[in-house]
């Protein structure tokens, strides 16, 4: 396993709170980062991520969210389905990352990456709606700055030692 693991919950928290922003892609960019040692721990071997049809899935499943967040019917992320979603995603997320270090922090990291969730969904959809109003950008424009972020951010996280 990784050596470098001081940061896990830390890792865990921002990634549940990116989750909140996007709850597919944390998971998406965690799948295309598989093979990076620095994040060497259980989760590569889950069916989700060992596989290509698992990885290819979750992939799917973010660009799918990217497209259909824009959509005007789309949903609130504050709904209760929208939260047990994200909140799910971020404990995944969360309980992968809880695995790269010495010792097992799954549970930690689940616990941490789920409440990350919910709180990144509320941060963000207040964000979203204060750019909005208060400089006039059309919300899909807004939209595709926060997609620009949760990308940003979480490549980041996963990349930093």
């Amino acid at each position: 396993m990784a050596k470098n693991t001081k940061h896990t919950g830390t890792k865990a928290l921002l990634l549940g709170i990116l989750t909140g922003g996007r709850s597919a892609t944390p998971l998406a960019l965690l799948a295309l980062n598989r093979d990076r040692k620095e994040l060497s721990g259980a989760w590569q071997d889950w069916p989700a991520f060992r596989t290509p049809l698992g990885r290819g899935l979750l992939i799917a499943g973010a660009v799918g969210e990217i497209i259909g967040d824009k959509l005007p019917m789309t949903p609130s992320r504050t709904a209760a389905t929208g939260l047990i979603g994200r909140a799910t995603s971020g404990a995944f997320v969360g309980m992968a990352i809880g695995t790269t270090g010495k010792r097992d922090r799954r549970v930690e990291g689940a616990i941490l990456g789920a409440v990350g969730a919910v709180i990144g969904s509320y941060v963000g959809l207040l964000a979203r709606k204060s750019v909005t109003k208060t400089t006039g950008l059309r919300d899909p424009l807004v939209a595709l700055a926060e997609d620009a972020a949760v990308i940003a951010g979480t490549t980041k996280v996963l990349t930093s030692r």
